[in-house]
């Protein structure tokens, strides 16, 4: 597979934006081992350009002829150590791969009978049937896993799976022939204890390990409800993580929960109400009974190690042979600014990266970005900052989904 063409521009004219993104791409053509005949595009822009999306597709379509495109809009996008926050802004990735080993997808396009692996996926938060979208989408995969984010906007989300889309869920499906490798990394810590959820209405869970919820909410934060004015700061910060028990049995992409951390399987939610009748909690998801919940909170630090911890599981797998040990000690002295050294194994990567993560939450412009570049190399990278991330069959919030494409089989 040839090195995925890559750019990146802000610019308040979206035209002229593309324009400086388009030179960057043409100048990589000309690169030994670079795309030099692409097939399939990403394009993410931010919601600054979100109205002017149809000219946007059009104008990509008439400068690449012949390349099938798909995309989202995001409250920011991402480039290889680069994040554009709230700020007009959008980024490119091109890849020249075989046609019949992948099939651009929409409601008006169906997948029809192509053999998927794996496939990106985009949607508009607001479908009303997402969730069962989604996990019908991965059941028409081999593998069940999906990769991709929600449209994100302040006005009006959009996808693109080569047209330009509102509503649904479209995407780009590979076949088995398109390796990829994908990890989720977590942005919040688990504070108490990993509990089963023995009795719930609807989105109310009202009992813990058959304890009433709430008085075990109340016991993790160390507070007590005959003061309530003093438990509502941080009420207003608590969180909860939700598995299914089948994923804490498999979790075939991503591994095991750790001790101390959420692993794959976990999905935040919010605490969006208590129910002091039922001594319940409300939370932003349905709650069954034998689901696993833990609280949780926000957490710079944790964040930050579990991007790092993911970034080295992907560069390992991808690979293996070449860390050697000089280019593991390059990896460890190099600064935070500074890209990994070596060769890589990796062709190109996607990071979506939830909006809440985004901006000074890692503590400074383009942090996160810079974290999976000092982790994976330069190595060409797209993505934008989403209203919830998708792996898996799962939507999860908080989190990051890194996808890279195998330079080579192992």
């Amino acid at each position: 597979m040839r090195r995925f063409l890559h750019a990146h521009a802000t610019h308040p004219d979206w035209r002229i934006a593309l324009a400086l993104a388009a030179a960057q791409v043409e100048a990589q053509r000309r690169e030994p081992g670079a795309a030099s005949e692409p097939s399939l595009g990403w394009v993410y822009y931010s919601d600054h350009y979100a109205a002017h999306a149809e000219g946007l597709y059009a104008e990509l379509q008439q400068r690449w002829p012949g390349v099938d495109w798909v995309g989202a809009s995001g409250v920011g996008v991402a480039a290889s150590g680069v994040e554009y926050f709230d700020e007009p802004a959008l980024t490119l990735l091109l890849a020249e791969l075989p046609r019949d080993s992948f099939r651009v997808f929409s409601g008006a396009a169906p997948l029809g009978r192509f053999a998927a692996s794996t496939a990106n996926v985009h949607a508009d938060p607001a479908t009303a049937d997402l969730a069962e979208l989604i996990q019908d989408m991965s059941a028409r995969t081999s593998s069940g896993y999906l990769f991709g984010g929600l449209a994100a906007s302040r006005t009006s989300p959009s996808h693109i799976a080569n047209g330009v889309l509102a509503g649904g869920l479209s995407g780009v499906a590979f076949g088995s022939d398109i390796e990829v490798v994908s990890r989720v990394t977590q942005g919040c810590q688990p504070f108490g204890p990993l509990r089963v959820v023995t009795a719930a209405d609807g989105n109310v869970v009202t009992a813990l390990d058959g304890a009433p919820a709430l008085d075990c909410l109340l016991r993790d934060l160390q507070v007590d409800d005959t003061d309530p004015r003093a438990a509502l700061p941080r009420l207003r910060q608590t969180l909860v993580g939700l598995s299914d028990p089948n994923d804490l049995l498999s979790d075939g992409f991503a591994g095991v929960a750790r001790r101390g951390a959420f692993g794959s399987e976990t999905r935040v939610r919010h605490l969006i109400g208590l129910d002091t009748g039922r001594r319940g909690i409300a939370i932003g998801d349905i709650a069954e009974p034998g689901m696993r919940l833990a609280f949780c909170h926000r957490n710079v630090e944790a964040a930050r190690r579990d991007l790092m911890r993911v970034c080295a599981e992907v560069r390992e797998e991808t690979e293996p042979e070449a860390l050697t040990v000089a280019s593991a000690e390059a990896l460890k002295s190099a600064g935070p600014g500074e890209p990994a050294q070596g060769p890589s194994g990796i062709a190109a990567a996607i990071y979506i990266s939830c909006a809440g993560r985004g901006g000074p939450h890692f503590g400074a412009p383009s942090a996160e970005l810079a974290i999976v570049r000092h982790a994976l190399g330069d190595v060409p990278l797209a993505g934008f900052f989403a209203a919830g991330e998708i792996a898996r069959h799962h939507v999860y919030g908080y989190t990051g989904v890194l996808t890279v494409f195998r330079a080579a089989s192992p």
